[in-house]
């Protein structure tokens, strides 16, 4: 195990023994015939609540459990018409905010660069393996076949909790990069906001991210599967980019690419619902998009 992941890890470590002092609302806001949506709340071991919707379908059998994650700039909602069909398709699905996303940042950019980044990058997976502590101490949930979808943002901060979290049996990465540094240091970001800081704040806030930049954790998930789906066209995540991601990332591992932008076509949706059937048992029948 190289040093520099072994050291990265230790950043996101908790104590799991600690209440999740879970907060749901009784009555479900979405009660149909496939599945019921609650919100909720639980302890982010870092202070303080972390939202979420839990979508549980209606049937009385141990289901898949889905961990969701929205983009950069967006919160849980974002999320929940896509956790509606995975519901429906009978996994047990919990999506929850980022720490931009909270009440009292919505209206603040999600990116200060500054070290507050760093402090919810950490947050967020330790968050997130929270909420696979939840997942898990649900008797409708099978313990073998949790997994993981994230889009965008989500799916390279996925690429990260797939190095750190080895509960999840399967990761859907989609249109991700390498993590924030790579994301915002590339020959197509010459005019971006990381260079407007004077040369020392930008030096600090490298230094302060480079060690959680997901390529150097993705290349650690095994034996999860991962399926990492990309866009030629892509104006946020340049082909050069995801492919160093692709690289980085263990086996096994299903690459998908597609001639389209950053909103993958239909087609990608029904392959990431086939490839997590075929992983951790979702009934693609079920879903609302006809993925059969």
């Amino acid at each position: 195990m190289d040093a520099r992941y072994r050291e990265g890890r230790s950043l996101f470590e908790y104590d799991a023994a600690a209440p999740l002092e879970i907060e749901q609302e009784e009555r479900p806001f979405i009660d149909n015939d496939a599945y019921a949506a609650y919100r909720l709340t639980y302890a982010s071991p870092m202070g303080g609540p972390v939202s979420a919707f839990l979508l549980v379908p209606s049937t009385d059998a141990a289901h898949p459990g889905l961990l969701m994650m929205h983009g950069l700039g967006d919160n849980k909602s974002a999320e929940l018409p896509f956790a509606q069909k995975f519901a429906a398709a009978g996994a047990v699905v919990l999506v929850i905010d980022a720490p931009f996303a909270g009440e009292g940042r919505r209206d603040e950019p999600p990116i200060s660069f500054t070290e507050r980044d760093r402090d919810e990058h950490i947050q967020l997976i330790v968050d997130l393996r929270r909420a696979v502590d939840l997942l898990l101490a649900r008797e409708d949930v099978d313990p073998q076949r949790i997994a993981y979808h994230g889009f965008s943002y989500g799916g390279m901060v996925g690429g990260l909790l797939a190095g750190v979290e080895d509960r999840l049996a399967a990761y859907a990465l989609i249109v991700a990069d390498g993590g924030l540094v790579e994301h915002h240091t590339g020959p197509d970001d010459a005019d971006g906001p990381l260079n407007d800081l004077v040369p020392a704040d930008r030096e600090r806030w490298l230094a302060l991210m480079e060690p959680l930049e997901s390529l150097y954790f993705v290349g650690h998930a095994a034996p999860a599967a991962l399926l990492m789906q990309s866009a030629r066209q892509d104006d946020l995540v340049p082909t050069t980019d995801a492919e160093r991601f692709h690289a980085a990332a263990s086996e096994p591992k299903t690459v998908m690419w597609y001639d389209s932008g950053h909103g993958l076509p239909a087609e990608a949706e029904c392959a990431t619902v086939n490839w997590l059937a075929d992983h951790v048992g979702i009934d693609p029948a079920r879903y609302a998009s006809n993925c059969e």
